[in-house]
């Protein structure tokens, strides 16, 4: 498995104020333990909204987890291309925009989603509700290389996502205990439009989900995809995250 959508939360660094929210310790260690017996081979480190721009515990992370692991990062919105280098070299990947919670400023956004992609290859990933993303359309438009969180969050989003997939866009089947409607109808619908779309993600350790990961979530994709179930535990996200 390449699990695309990890948060590693390690007391050791600083975490930002975020609605008074504070997520659980989640090392490096405690996500090899949880994920034993699963056979996951690498997968993408998330920076959350509560770790801000501040990209040593991301490089930690990396570092400890090892070989097969990328990272998908917050950037400061002063960044230079030479950081973006830097962060390429030491395996990140791609920029997260938490729409829920925070990037609220949509033409610095996409520009530096652009500049991102131009510079290091680096895809742009959204976490939005559901009614947010076809208000997206003037930005997402106009970036090269996109993935949505959580299945698009709910059934509302679905004729819009379905279209982002058609035009290649990637979806994180992952935190299913977060979504509001079907995963596996919404899996099987994603995938009959691109079956290169779909990357097993287990969220965890599940900050603020009323649900975490349960290895039975794997049977959901089965359910969903039938026998191309490693495309989607493995080879999609390997492929898109360009795995170092």
């Amino acid at each position: 498995m390449f699990d695309s959508h990890v948060h590693i939360i390690d007391p050791r660094f600083p975490l930002v104020s975020n609605g008074g929210y504070e997520p659980p310790v989640f090392t490096a260690d405690d996500y090899r333990e949880e994920t034993d017996g699963l056979g996951v081979v690498g997968g993408a480190v998330i920076a959350g909204s509560f770790q801000g721009s501040d990209q040593s515990f991301l490089l930690a992370a990396l570092t400890e987890l090892g070989d097969g692991w990328v990272g998908v990062t917050h950037l400061p919105w002063d960044a230079e291309d030479e950081d973006i280098i830097a962060l390429d070299d030491a395996g990140v990947r791609a920029l997260r925009f938490n729409l829920r919670r925070g990037d609220t400023d949509v033409s610095t956004l996409t520009e530096q989603a652009v500049r991102a992609h131009e510079i290091a290859g680096w895809h742009a990933e959204f976490y939005a509700d559901a009614g947010l993303l076809l208000s997206l359309e003037p930005v997402l438009s106009k970036l090269p290389a996109i993935s949505i969180d959580y299945l698009g969050m709910a059934e509302d989003a679905m004729p819009y996502l379905l279209d982002l997939v058609d035009r290649g866009a990637r979806v994180k089947a992952a935190g299913f205990g977060r979504i509001g409607h079907d995963p596996v109808e919404a899996m099987s619908r994603i995938h009959a439009v691109n079956p290169e779309a779909l990357m097993f993600g287990t969220d965890l350790p599940g900050t603020r989900s009323p649900r975490r990961f349960v290895p039975s979530d794997i049977d959901l994709v089965t359910e969903a995809v039938g026998g191309d179930l490693q495309r989607v535990l493995f080879r999609n996200a390997r492929a898109w995250y360009r795995e170092r």
